[in-house]
């Protein structure tokens, strides 16, 4: 048997989280199995649908190297892969189970449903349907539809005994069937509920392994029963727990937990995202925690998905990316740093510095306006900052090093970073000073920082000639303030 997977996403938005893992995970599978990943778009909920989503799905799938052996796009025996598409496929097999008891036509309007859900409440009770269509005669059905009536086709489900399937993660699952209502099978504007195109389309396109979050944990007995009324073979399932912001809230783009997109765009490696979303639910059972994609292929097991909920722990994924940004070679660096360097207002100034000092140090690649702000503009600053223990600095030291330090740089024939560096240490051992009691003032006055990615010659360099004189000169007249 050919392991055959799916995913099929509805056109509704973002990429999210959730999404973006079951898409991964089923793709994993069957690349593990030698099996076929299928993608089918699932959009007969047209109210929800938002133009540009399709495209959004494959581009984002494609971004993270995930790639479908059958789908819209590509093709496939088994197309067509959008449901809006393939709209003529499920009258014919609703009114199949019509016909051997399964599901019925209810003629019940929306107004009725409504009052009828109301006195439910009203009793304290859930609604759930109530079966009175199911209970027309022969004779009814066919005045109702000659009249053009219009009704919807409603599973039949049994009003007693129970319901079982067997889930790979998590084994044996029973219902009371008195528990399940009789869902819409197809709408009256004659579309399929995901319900039942969903079971209809996984049966037709050969799917033997259905991977989806748990929230469909409990729309799985009526599946079963779908599956039994035509008399086809239940696929196996495996349901995925759900990926929690906190022990308490699930994470949701609905209360403004980040999509895949939003990590992108705000400075994330793709490789990273796709690493950490593979570890949510999943261990490789060993201390493992980088991966490509492709060992991703090799590593994934069923063996190794979680019953209990993953807390996506978003420093985790900073760390994470921070490690994929240490390994990229400069070159690559550079090329994912460029836009955040226009944004800063830094595309100017020599990129091999940027890199050299900047690397070591970003997590993710829109923390570099902020980090590199000073280089345009220093924040006003107070001459306290100049004291530091560690470097035996206070503003009495500054005063005297920037009073050396000026002169020296103004004399200098050029500004490369061995004149720079020659000059400043040597004024270091001419004065007897340790170098980082000299180089500490220097760099506070030309960042205003504590803190700042490079040291005072990388500093000095990017920013030129004349604007470390001037910074200089501010600090000197700062410090000169006793």
């Amino acid at each position: 048997m050919t392991v055959r997977t799916r995913f099929a996403p509805s056109p509704t938005g973002y990429m999210h989280i959730g999404n973006l893992r079951s898409a991964l995970y089923a793709y994993l599978f069957a690349k593990s199995q030698g099996g076929k990943f299928l993608l089918r778009i699932e959009d007969t909920d047209q109210e929800r649908f938002v133009e540009g989503a399709v495209e959004l799905i494959f581009k984002t799938l494609r971004d993270v190297g995930i790639t479908w052996d059958e789908g819209p796009d590509v093709g496939g025996d088994c197309g067509p892969y959008v449901q809006s598409e393939r709209k003529h496929i499920y009258l014919p097999y609703a009114e199949k189970l019509i016909e051997r008891g399964h599901a019925y036509r209810c003629f019940c309007t929306k107004e009725e449903l409504e009052k009828r859900r109301e006195e439910a409440a009203a009793r304290g009770e859930t609604f759930k349907y109530d079966k009175l269509c199911l209970h027309l005669s022969k004779d009814d059905i066919e005045q109702k539809i000659e009249r053009g009536v219009p009704y919807v086709i409603r599973q039949n489900i049994p009003g007693s005994g129970q319901t079982s399937f067997t889930d790979e993660i998590f084994g044996t699952i029973t219902v009371d069937n008195s528990t399940l209502d009789d869902n819409v099978l197809i709408k009256a504007d004659g579309m399929p509920t995901y319900n039942f195109a969903n079971v209809v389309d996984d049966h037709l396109m050969g799917i033997t392994h259905v991977l989806r979050g748990m929230e469909y944990l409990s729309s799985t007995p009526k599946y079963n029963l779908l599956y039994e009324g035509f008399g086809w073979e239940i696929p196996k399932y495996l349901h995925l727990t759900s990926i929690m912001r906190d022990a308490s809230h699930k994470l949701s783009k609905r209360d403004g937990d980040a999509s895949y997109e939003d990590f992108i765009n705000k400075g994330y490696l793709k490789e990273a995202v796709v690493n950490y979303v593979a570890l949510l639910g999943w261990s490789p059972g060993d201390e493992r925690e980088k991966f490509t994609l492709r060992e991703l292929e090799s590593a994934f097991s069923a063996k190794g998905l979680c019953k209990s909920p993953a807390i996506f722990d978003i420093a985790k994924l900073t760390w994470l990316n921070g490690q994929y940004i240490r390994e990229l070679t400069p070159e690559d660096f550079t090329e994912h740093a460029a836009p955040w360097y226009e944004k800063a207002g830094i595309a100017h100034m020599d990129k091999k510095i940027l890199q050299a000092i900047l690397q070591p140090r970003v997590e993710y690649f829109s923390q570099i306006p902020e980090m590199t702000g000073f280089l345009i503009k220093t924040d006003e600053y107070q001459k306290d900052l100049f004291t530091n223990k560690k470097s035996k600095t206070d503003p009495a030291v500054a005063k005297e090093v920037l009073s050396m330090v000026i002169p020296e740089l103004e004399a200098l024939p050029g500004w490369t970073e061995t004149l720079l560096h020659d000059a400043l240490t040597g004024l270091a051992d001419k004065n007897s000073m340790k170098k980082g009691t000299l180089m500490y003032p220097v760099r506070i006055a030309l960042s205003g920082r504590a803190v700042t990615p490079g040291g005072a010659i990388e500093i000095a360099l990017l920013i030129g000639r004349e604007e470390t004189l001037k910074r200089l000169k501010a600090g000197l007249e700062l410090v000169q303030q006793l």
